[in-house]
């Protein structure tokens, strides 16, 4: 049986918006906001159903830009076939399964054939950087990382080193896309059909076979695999990392960008719907009791005290972010509290605070071991036929009997139920989502 919050990915991304939007409950009305976006300045023209809005970075420590892009043509049978017959899935990190875990995927571009072993070990030393980051440093154990072998017929990627060199890629990646030599655009119809190799991608990142800085964000794609946003990066930059932080800002966190662009002048809309901006001012937060008005007052780990700092959502004035500086405005930095929040929320949409490893889909006899794995820290409780069994609080190895399962040849109800307490998370909305529980049918 599965975790109770595993809900599918439609329904998972509308409570989180929800509960993001209102810091105190779920209401329907905020859920259905549209979200504040930015002027048509920065938007692609919304007359091109076929443009694409991406993000990118000039340089580390930046603030980043907008820019609407062509989206790619429909693959066609010739590519289709080329992407069936490659695409090897590589298990870079396993923490447990698929449907209880986080699944980051990686998919190479740029890697010959006989680079392949290149792209793994680019792989781990990426995601070392960016697990070191608060708070994937600390929940390290809620995601598996894959990687997708993609075979290049040239090695490296365009653009790099000029705008006049063109590779031959499995993905299309290519620097100056839009002219812009740090934006490093991919062929997004591509990394579908790569993408959905895995058994259940969460969050996907293009990795370049390049030393050249530069990245993109494709946010607005809502992939039928599961999916939110695309994230591209340089292989071999030391400073690129921070690109696919701050995106996974986007895709996991649902956070706002926290930076402005003066020509935008006053926000006029409605309320957004993203936790981490608003219309209100720090009071008008705590008399409301709206989105991060629980952080207030508190020192944020990207320095300096929670409050309400105008500018930002694009808009220099009528907009307000939780503090000066995090990384939703500039690379390089901190999550700040009330983002670190959101971006643990959005981790425990996709990974369960108990995993399984004795199979819940078969019937365990009196006799036997039942076995969980949970973080640290974190102390499960056992339940026969719906009551606590208090003597085994913590334990991650039961067996039925042990749990006083009757010997009477009826079936029984053995569960656990697992809840982390962090006190990172404060709005008892997204609380919610750090409590699951597993059930099994035992018998005699």
């Amino acid at each position: 049986m599965p975790p109770t919050h595993r809900i599918s990915g439609r329904a998972r991304r509308a409570t989180l918006r929800a509960a993001l939007a209102t810091g105190t409950a779920l209401t329907a009305a905020l859920a259905a906001t549209a979200p504040a976006g930015p002027a048509a300045a920065a938007d692609p023209d919304p007359q091109d159903r076929r443009a694409q809005r991406v993000e990118y970075f000039t340089g580390p420590g930046a603030h980043p830009r907008h820019t609407g892009i062509p989206a790619p043509a429909p693959l066609t049978a010739r590519e289709r076939a080329t992407i069936q017959a490659d695409g090897d899935v590589v298990p870079i990190v396993q923490a447990g399964p698929t449907a209880a875990k986080l699944d980051v995927v990686f998919i190479g571009d740029g890697y010959t054939a006989t680079q392949q072993a290149d792209f793994h070990a680019d792989v781990r030393a990426k995601w070392a950087k960016v697990s070191a980051v608060e708070p994937y440093a600390s929940y390290k154990g809620l995601f598996n990382v894959w990687a997708v072998d993609a075979v290049s017929r040239q090695s490296g990627v365009s653009g790099d080193p000029t705008s006049g060199t063109v590779k031959d890629t499995a993905l299309g990646s290519a620097f100056f896309c839009d002219g812009i030599e740090r934006l490093l655009c991919v062929d997004t119809a591509k990394v579908e059909a790569y993408a959905k190799k895995a058994a259940d991608p969460d969050l996907v990142i293009v990795l370049a076979n390049s030393t050249k800085y530069g990245g993109a964000g494709y946010n607005d794609i809502t992939s039928p695999s599961g999916y939110d946003g695309i994230a591209t990066a340089s292989s071999d930059n030391a400073q690129s990392d921070q690109v696919v932080v701050h995106e996974t800002g986007h895709s996991l966190g649902k956070l706002a960008d926290e930076y402005w662009y003066d020509e935008y002048g006053t926000y006029t809309g409605a309320e957004p719907w993203e936790s981490n901006i608003s219309k209100l001012k720090a009071a008008q937060l705590t008399a409301q009791k709206k989105k991060w008005y629980r952080w207030i007052g508190r020192t944020s780990p990207d320095g300096g005290t929670v409050g309400a700092y105008e500018g930002g959502g694009y808009y220099p004035r009528g907009l307000y972010r939780p503090t000066t500086n995090s990384i939703m405005r500039t690379l390089g930095r901190e999550f700040n509290l009330p983002g670190r929040e959101a971006m643990i929320a959005g981790f425990h949409r996709h990974a369960s605070v108990v995993t399984a490893l004795t199979p819940t889909d078969r019937v365990v006899r009196r006799d036997a071991k039942v076995s969980v794995r949970v973080a640290a820290g974190i102390r499960p409780r056992w339940s026969v036929d719906g009551r606590e069994v208090r003597h085994a609080r913590g334990d991650s190895t039961v067996s039925p009997r042990a749990l006083g399962v009757p010997a009477d040849g009826r079936e029984h109800t053995l569960s656990v139920r697992a809840t982390d307490h962090t006190d990172a998370v404060r709005d008892p909305a997204l609380r919610r989502l750090l409590t699951d529980s597993l059930t099994w049918r035992a018998v005699r």
